[in-house]
């Protein structure tokens, strides 16, 4: 992959690269649209399809992750993707206990097992929210995705909205290391009922997909109850628990107003916060955010 993508940048070819977990859909897909676009007429775009074990807890869902090769593949093809990048565990990763190398035997003796030990680590806007309710996981998400960028040789990277404080992290993260990358964040791509489109919501069985709209709902209403003035963050935020668990199988993980440039927390809540949230729902643990 790398040596493909530095013979592109030989050539003055533009490289837009779209990282995900795989299990594709057609919000991946309109990241894709995106990258072209960004890519220019003659350039490539790079899908990277990789469920990046570093980024998901122990007791994440890491191994229950819905995965589908064959299909994403097919999707890819349909969209006119030039290449499409599936490393495995052992290449990303040189020995962290999930796929481990060893190294060639330099004066006889049991070969030593390499450890990956370095990793990128964003310590301001990574500590609130899915870094709180997720320790370690955007250090998984800044450590991969510094390696797809060194991988791909990316002159664009596409990222969702969906996932809106990974997109700030990244940001920080590509001007704090000098990654000559330009990012975009697309907008959440939504189902008609207003659910974010997530591979996770596969794990949306029988009724839990209709409560699972109860996100969006929560959305809906914080932007209605600022609309004439600010907000108490306090009230707010009970209003929406209230809300979200009026449902049987919906449990509130948290709901957040902040600064969209910052994420300082807010106090008072008023036009142009912004809020994210997370939501169990049976088995799937949702996320979603708007600005309000």
């Amino acid at each position: 992959m790398q040596r493909l993508a530095k013979k592109w940048q030989r050539a003055g070819t533009k490289i837009g690269l779209v990282p995900t977990l795989g299990y594709l859909h057609a919000g991946h897909m309109s990241l894709v649209k995106r990258a072209r676009k960004l890519a220019g007429k003659n350039g490539k775009v790079v899908v990277s399809i990789y469920v990046n074990p570093t980024q998901f807890g122990p007791k994440g869902d890491l191994s229950r992750y819905p995965r589908d090769l064959k299909r994403d593949l097919k999707l890819c093809r349909d969209e006119g993707v030039d290449v499409v990048f599936t490393p495995s565990d052992n290449e990303m990763y040189s020995g962290t206990g999930v796929s481990p190398v060893r190294s060639k035997k330099l004066t006889g003796g049991t070969p030593v097992p390499l450890r990956f030990s370095t990793y990128v680590v964003e310590e301001e806007l990574s500590q609130s929210m899915e870094g709180a309710a997720r320790p370690g996981h955007f250090r998984g998400v800044a450590t991969v995705v510094a390696k797809l960028f060194n991988i791909a040789q990316p002159d664009v990277a596409v990222f969702g909205a969906k996932d809106f404080q990974q997109a700030a992290v990244i940001k920080r993260m590509t001007r704090d290391l000098n990654f000559p990358i330009k990012i975009d964040i697309a907008p959440t791509h939504r189902e008609p009922d207003g659910l974010a489109m997530s591979s996770r919501n596969k794990y949306l069985e029988g009724d839990l997909r209709r409560q699972g709209i109860v996100l969006w709902r929560a959305i809906q209403k914080a932007q209605t109850m600022v609309k004439k003035s600010p907000v108490s963050a306090e009230k707010l935020r009970a209003e929406l628990k209230k809300l979200i668990e009026s449902e049987p199988a919906p449990k509130l993980d948290y709901v957040e107003f902040f600064d969209p440039e910052t994420l300082v927390p807010l106090a008072k809540v008023g036009r142009g916060a912004q809020m994210a949230l997370a939501v169990y729902v049976g088995k799937a643990r949702l996320i979603d955010n708007a600005r309000i």
